[in-house]
């Protein structure tokens, strides 16, 4: 039965589809002719010209979205995916379009028509799959369109499955019953969902219950059982999914990828890669280069107050730990006197702390002594935000205390950050910096960076423990 609902709701996307890429066809000419945003200059070419092709685009875009698996079920796929790859597969589209038009060679197509039919067939058509999912997904909140799913397991995996997709009712995926993964298991009830057999029961329960889906959370310790229950079941008309015991071990954008065709699973791994790094890269220079343009004359200025003030260098060079665990000699503007840790060794900076300069806890309180990392950005040693990089002597202190700090080294150091905006600087709580450092890792997007320059422009300046 799910089957066919399957079916129904994939025929009923594919008309749909086609009937907005129709429409957006038509709107592409009429704008370009006769909206009079754009002069028409050779004269208003005859519709049906354009007509004609209405029959390869209703060949094109089902085949192409069909492979981009955009008329496969998306119960548990985000919309950026699912927009991501309608670009995708309307871009491979389009230019298979305009390909196949070098073969009318007694007609010349306007390339604005093609362009505003590509803008606005991603747009319609990714509308059209948030609505679609919205309503099926109201549809599966009040019970219909369910997938019955059979959990195989009884311990603490199997549970947080279960709950995760009580959660989300809007998958539509009801938990019929769970199978132990022993044979003396036990039975009854777990998490108010019968236990109703064993795992040498799954094939007859499939069948009796009329199962759509079997998830199989097993502890790690019973690879054995999961390789019989793949054996049983591998040629049912069920979807088998495997969930790995090693949930407690993903810390940091953990995920399933692909090489080759076999599955490897992320357990931390660091959002830099591809188009992030120079999307990345290519802001911070840009952003340096104009911070360095405006702030000259201050910084010209800063560096005279510094050597008026005490002797000794204009510019203080500091070891830091960046990117990988790699040091770094990270530049400020010298705030302490000459030689300040010759006595103490590394200690964290007080708030009354007496080797500061008087000029020197000003820009320590402006945060005006950090102007000059802007030169480690452009170097590559930094970047505009990220996590603020400290140095390895404390490091070794803090790697042996606090869970996971050395996670943050999954990321370019940063003249700001996520913890700093949000008002964890200075001499504060480490573990909350390090939870909001990470945070920033594992949702970190160009956007995010850009809200963290905003809010430091407006608030991270000045802070009552920045000394």
């Amino acid at each position: 039965m799910l089957q066919k609902h399957s079916r129904f709701f994939e025929s009923l996307l594919l008309m749909s589809d086609l009937i907005i890429i129709g429409v957006i066809w038509f709107l592409s000419y009429n704008i370009r002719f006769y909206s009079d945003i754009i002069p028409v200059y050779k004269g208003i070419p005859p519709f049906k010209i354009y007509l004609y092709l209405i029959i390869p685009i209703s060949l094109i875009w089902p085949i192409v979205f069909k492979s981009f698996g955009l008329y496969k079920p998306k119960r548990v796929s985000s919309y950026l995916k699912e927009v991501f790859d309608i670009v995708k597969a309307c871009t491979f589209s389009v230019l298979l379009l305009i390909s196949l038009t070098f073969f009318f060679r007694q007609y010349e197509y306007s390339r604005l028509v093609f362009f505003g039919f590509w803008i606005m067939a991603i747009i319609a058509l990714s509308m059209e799959r948030v609505i679609f999912r919205e309503l099926l997904r109201y549809l599966r909140r009040k019970g219909y369109n369910l997938r019955y799913v059979l959990v195989v397991g009884t311990g603490d995996l199997a549970r947080d499955v279960h709950k995760r997709l009580e959660f989300h009712p809007e998958l539509g995926m009801k938990v019929v019953g769970f199978v132990s993964h022993t044979q003396l298991g036990r039975r009854g009830a777990l998490e108010g969902i019968p236990v109703i057999g064993d795992y040498r029961d799954v094939k007859r329960i499939i069948e009796r219950e009329r199962i759509d889906q079997v998830i199989i959370a097993l502890p790690i310790g019973s690879h054995s059982v999961a390789v019989e229950v793949l054996k049983e079941i591998c040629n049912e008309m069920v979807d088998i999914k495997v969930v790995p015991d090693l949930c407690e071990f993903m810390t940091l954008r953990g995920g399933v990828d692909e090489l080759d065709g076999i599955p490897i699973i992320s357990l931390q791994d660091t959002p830099l890669y591809g188009w992030n790094i120079i999307i990345k890269r290519v802001t911070d220079i840009i952003v340096s280069i104009v911070a360095l343009i405006i702030t000259t004359p201050l910084m010209v200025m800063i560096a005279i107050l510094v050597k008026i003030t005490s002797p000794g260098p204009v510019f203080y060079q500091q070891e830091r730990m960046g990117i990988g665990g790699d040091t770094f000699q990270m530049l400020k503007f010298r705030t302490m006197s000459v030689g300040a840790e010759r006595d103490t060794g590394a200690v964290w900076t007080s708030k009354d702390d007496p080797r500061r300069t008087k000029f020197g806890s000003f820009l320590r309180r402006t945060s005006l002594d950090e102007l000059p990392q802007f030169f480690n950005v452009i170097k590559g040693d930094m970047s505009i935000v990220g996590p603020r990089p400290e140095r390895p002597v404390f490091i070794q202190e803090f790697r042996g205390v606090i869970p996971m700090y050395m996670l943050r080294h999954k990321m370019k150091a940063g003249i700001t950050g996520w913890a700093q905006v949000n008002g964890w600087r200075g001499n504060t709580d480490i573990s909350k910096r390090i939870e909001y450092d990470l945070y920033y890792i594992e949702n970190w997007s160009i956007w995010l960076d850009l809200k963290i320059m905003y809010l430091t422009l407006w608030e991270g300046f000045i802070h009552k423990n920045a000394y």
